[in-house]
């Protein structure tokens, strides 16, 4: 593991030297290969994304291997359309932000390779980002030009989102909630104890036949069908009031799949999808909420791939104004992996003056909150 150099600069001493701080960062955790130039930690100024959904979806999920061999194919030409795109060049770059964990071993090597070898030939700072930290941070971005024009809160007058305040971090391999101290430090308060609900998302795609990536595809079934359908178990764990657990859900959905076989029982997919979105987005929500209120926060953001999920929002947004809480969650492309999320976070982490030497690694199992 790369370690994290003495810092260099007092916070703010840079912001005195020039006007704005350019980070180009890169992206390259599992199947997106990602580069983007992000403008003082909240403007977007490019985010190109070189997906490989489609070459993994005739094997049902992400393979390695092959996940890393397409980011070495694909990670200096978007690397150079970031730039493009953004119209500056490496000259008027700031410093270099890459993530470098946690994620598939060899597709983050590939990433933290390029922004070394960039860092180092252009003489600029190099920051190793947390990609949790990231998805965090991608709700801090509120300018969006181009192809990323959207909002990242509701149309409703609201603070501009800065810590303290709590997040919901969803994805395939992660489920935590979170208290975001200040910009880069976290207190998980919960988080979940088995499956991820992303996880819990794709292998109940696959069981019906609905296909990867599970999450888009259980939540483009569940809109034709009724949430009521079928009742499905909320698992509650005993004494920790904010963690998760999907597993038995996951279960209790196979085996009512197995006994609608067996018995001949036609599976009506549509209900289906939305009586187990259903469980799942309670259980995520209460949980927030309940957080929330009993830590006493007024700001509640989500992130992660699940964040696009457009049942969570609905229920998100329904919850926050019941209990007068303001909400926040990034644009649909910037829930999923991107590099302008990244930029987001490490512009935070330069202006702390953290730094990473030249032996950073790729940490594939790297802990939230860990240097």
């Amino acid at each position: 593991m790369g370690r994290r150099a003495d810092r260099q600069n007092k916070p703010g001493e840079r912001d005195m030297e020039e006007k704005d701080i350019l980070i180009l960062a890169i992206e390259s955790s599992c199947d997106e290969t990602a580069a983007a130039v992000v403008r003082n930690g909240r403007e977007a100024l490019s985010n190109v994304i070189a997906s490989q959904i489609a070459l993994h979806t005739q094997f049902g999920g992400v393979v390695p291997e092959i996940a890393s061999r397409k980011h070495i194919e694909q990670i200096n030409q978007v690397i150079t359309g970031a730039l493009t795109e953004a119209g500056v060049s490496l000259s008027d770059i700031t410093a270099i932000g890459v993530t470098y964990g946690p994620g598939l071993v060899g597709a983050l090597l590939v990433g933290v390779a390029a922004a070394k070898a960039i860092a180092y030939a252009a003489k600029k700072p190099l920051i190793g980002v947390h990609h949790i930290e990231g998805h965090v941070a991608a709700n801090f971005i509120t300018s969006y030009p181009g192809q990323l024009s959207g909002r990242s809160a509701p149309a409703s007058a609201k603070p501009k989102l800065e810590p303290p305040f709590v997040c919901l971090i969803v994805s395939g391999g992660h489920t935590h909630l979170v208290i975001v101290k200040d910009y880069g430090e976290f207190e998980i308060i919960g988080r979940t104890r088995d499956d991820a609900a992303g996880e819990a998302f794709d292998k109940v795609a696959r069981a019906v036949g609905l296909g990867y990536p599970g999450g888009p595809k259980v939540d483009q079934a569940a809109r034709d069908g009724n949430p009521h359908a079928i009742k499905f178990p909320r698992a509650k764990v005993e004494g920790a009031p904010y963690d998760f657990s999907f597993s038995g859900l996951k279960s209790a959905v196979l085996n009512h799949i197995n006994h609608a076989k067996m018995t001949g029982e036609a599976i009506h997919v549509p209900d289906l999808a939305a009586s187990f979105q259903k469980a799942v987005v309670e259980a995520l929500v209460n949980r927030a909420i309940l957080a929330a209120k009993e830590y006493g926060y007024d700001k509640l953001a989500i992130a992660g791939g699940v964040a696009s999920n457009s049942a969570l929002r609905a229920a998100m947004i329904e919850a926050c104004e019941k209990n007068h809480l303001y909400f926040y969650y990034p644009a649909p492309i910037l829930c999923t992996d991107n590099a302008a999320m990244i930029g987001a976070a490490a512009y935070y982490e330069y202006q702390k003056g953290i730094r990473h030497g030249w032996d950073l690694n790729a940490v594939p199992n790297l802990k939230l909150g860990e240097r």
